[in-house]
């Protein structure tokens, strides 16, 4: 990939991506996985540069470190339009938005991360811009005030989030194209490792490829993480390739697990299970007893919990379940709370 093409998202990227910048892909040809999606979406592309339009808005939601800033980076690479990005909290007032429309060029894609936590002024805002690419723009104070609409130029606004259920009826229904991304499967993953170890130029076993994809909980941005810090300890070890042998150490180094758990993860499951006899425990409760805060607990570290079904969400709190149990090589012991429970 020659020195372009990897500045091309480089300057809009957020901070904490800027690593993975240099293994985001720039084609729906490169993007790994995802194929109904893909399948659809050059659909919409191509249409959309037959009639010579601006793409229609665009919603995608997901997990986070799947991709949705790398394909939304991606349609505007293959509509060949500006790319501009921000994020939700970033935009703190209207003369914000209006500052960031208002030097758009034609067919831009406007890329807004985190876009469930927009203010509500931004938001109205921006339901007039979507549709008629204008801004409603008070002048002047009191008695004298009035109204005006300044024109923009046409765009396409991609809106991202991991909390759709957090976005307003009223401006989710402004999108013209709803994606939904899903975590990754096995063989995806080793796709996605293979592409990252050949832009990294280090070479990688098949073996080695099987158990990162194994322990990387199904998303790209938490491979490709891992495949960085393997890479470290099988430079240190004066080693050409990562082996087998470099990723079960380096593995047991950072101490994630084959199901991708890290120690926090398994700490919560002993935190249930031994604390309050494999629950029910609330939210808050767990929380203070991690030393987390409850948005961090709930966030962060359970939802790969309860999709790998450690946990249960229950009316009264948390439950480890026999999963959970097995993993952590416990034996379960039904508490009096759990058979109320059930």
């Amino acid at each position: 990939m020659d020195i372009e093409k990897r500045n091309y998202l480089t300057g809009n990227i957020l901070a904490e991506d800027k690593k993975d910048t240099a293994l985001r892909p720039l084609t729906l040809d490169d993007f790994q996985g995802q194929k109904a999606l893909k399948e659809n979406l050059r659909i919409f592309l191509k249409a959309a540069k037959a009639r010579k339009e601006t793409l229609d808005h665009v919603f995608l939601s997901g997990p986070p470190g799947l991709g949705k800033t790398t394909l939304a980076g991606i349609i505007a690479h293959e509509m060949g339009s500006e790319f501009k990005v921000t994020s939700a909290p970033a935009l703190e007032k209207p003369k914000d938005l209006a500052g960031l429309l208002t030097t758009v060029t034609p067919n831009t894609v406007f890329f807004i991360d985190e876009i469930h936590r927009l203010k509500p002024a931004i938001e109205e805002m921006l339901y007039v811009a979507m549709e008629d690419f204008e801004l409603d723009w008070i002048i002047g104070q009191g008695p004298a005030a009035r109204s005006i609409r300044l024109p923009v130029q046409p765009f396409t606004l991609i809106g991202a989030t991991t909390k759709s259920g957090n976005v307003s009826s009223p401006l989710f229904s402004r999108f013209g194209i709803n994606i939904r991304m899903n975590l990754y499967d096995k063989e995806d993953i080793i796709s996605i490792i293979r592409r990252s170890a050949s832009i990294l130029h280090i070479d990688i076993e098949s073996g080695a490829m099987d158990i990162l994809a194994s322990c990387c909980r199904g998303t790209p941005r938490v491979a490709n993480r891992i495949l960085r810090r393997m890479r470290d300890f099988a430079q240190i070890k004066g080693e050409d390739s990562i082996s087998v042998a470099t990723v079960t150490y380096g593995l047991n180094k950072l101490e994630i697990d084959e199901c991708g758990l890290e120690r926090q993860d398994r700490e919560i499951l002993r935190i249930i299970i031994e604390n309050y006899g494999g629950g029910p425990v609330g939210a808050e409760t767990l929380a203070i007893t991690m030393g987390e805060s409850t948005e961090t607990l709930e966030d962060f570290y359970e939802p790969y919990l309860i999709q790998r079904g450690f946990i249960q969400r229950t009316p009264r709190g948390r439950v480890a379940t026999q999963a959970a149990y097995l993993h952590l090589g416990l034996e379960k012991t039904e508490n009096e709370n759990q058979r109320l429970l059930f």
